[in-house]
């Protein structure tokens, strides 16, 4: 078993290569990428130097984990789905659509989603009638508390 291990050449890395990447293109991963490029580079590196099987193990370890490290640090897909959440701001505007009493609930339907959705139950320290522009000043759980804008911003 030994002895056949010592028979493999550069072609047997490059068709290696090969092979990784076609299984890659029925997983969609680019981990078996990484791999199949790393096996290819090491035929290559094969053939110009004549190097010893431990050399080409070695090799294909090393370029393999350092492609997997770059492909991980800096070339791995950044979006993160919220699922439907948002990035709010307090400064996020929306408009009363049911009137909200002096520490009572109304609501407030919003420009942008908050934390998933549009319309949420609200509180204010000040009566604000049906069609006021509010601002979230703070989010309590499950309740917004909202100002009304000064005119000017209207």
């Amino acid at each position: 078993m030994i002895a056949l291990l010592n028979e493999i050449t550069w072609w047997h890395w490059i068709v290696f290569g090969v092979v990784l990447i076609v299984v890659e293109m029925s997983t969609g991963t680019f981990f078996m990428l990484t791999l199949g490029l790393s096996a290819i580079l090491v035929g290559i590196l094969d053939i110009l130097f004549d190097l010893s099987l431990q050399m080409e193990i070695l090799l294909w370890l090393l370029f393999s984990i350092t492609a997997i490290i770059v492909w991980m640090k800096w070339y791995r897909d950044k979006t993160v789905s919220n699922s439907g959440q948002s990035d709010y701001r307090l400064e996020t505007l929306g408009t009363v659509t049911s009137d909200i009493h002096t520490h009572g609930r109304g609501k407030v339907t919003f420009d942008t989603p908050v934390l998933g959705n549009t319309q949420w139950h609200a509180t204010a320290k000040t009566d604000i009638p049906k069609g006021t522009r509010v601002k979230i000043i703070e989010v309590n759980g499950q309740l917004i508390e909202v100002a009304p804008l000064p005119t000017s911003q209207s």
